[in-house]
This record gives C-alpha cells, sequence and structure tokens, in this order.
C-alpha cells in the first residue's frame, strides 16, 4: 500500500513574491495609491440597472409612508389617551 502512494512532486510553477518595504510613502504617492486602488474596487462593483434602481426606490418611499403612517398612528393613540387621562383627573 505504501508503494501505491507516490508523493507527488511540487509543481513547476512559482509564486512571485510581493516585496513589502517598510517605509512610508510621501503623502502624494498615498493619494495616488488610494485613488488608484478605489479605481479598481470600484471597476468589481455590479452596479443596478435603471429599472432595479427606480424598484428599489419606490420600495423605499412605500416603506418611508408606511413607517409615517404608523408613527403618526401610534402619535394620535398616545394624544388621545393623554388628553382623556387629564380629562378625568383635572
Amino acid at each position: 500500500m505504501a508503494e501505491e502512494k507516490k508523493a507527488v512532486a511540487p509543481s513547476k510553477e512559482t509564486k512571485v513574491a510581493v516585496k513589502k518595504t517598510n517605509e512610508k510613502l510621501k503623502f502624494f504617492q498615498r493619494v495616488k495609491k488610494w485613488f488608484r486602488d478605489m479605481k479598481s474596487e470600484l471597476k468589481k462593483v455590479v452596479w443596478p440597472t435603471p429599472r432595479q434602481t427606480a424598484k428599489n426606490t419606490l420600495v423605499a418611499l412605500v416603506m418611508i409612508v408606511v413607517c409615517a403612517v404608523v408613527l403618526w398612528g401610534f402619535d394620535s393613540a398616545a394624544q388621545a389617551t393623554v388628553k382623556a387621562l387629564i380629562n378625568i383627573f383635572a
């Protein structure tokens, strides 16, 4: 059995090590690097279609209206309760 298991030879591909230096970049070099990194990250973003954007906006607006109505209802109920208590004890 031991003979059946043969050692796998390491692949001939060599990995290129990234050289990291401890020196701090100058201000404008850091800004330039930041913009370069940001541009590369923005290329990876999957942007929504105009239809998806409109649909999401509509959903958000509907939820805002629903939340406003619910809050208005609670506020009206609380106001009526306070007025009733004031009328009872006043």
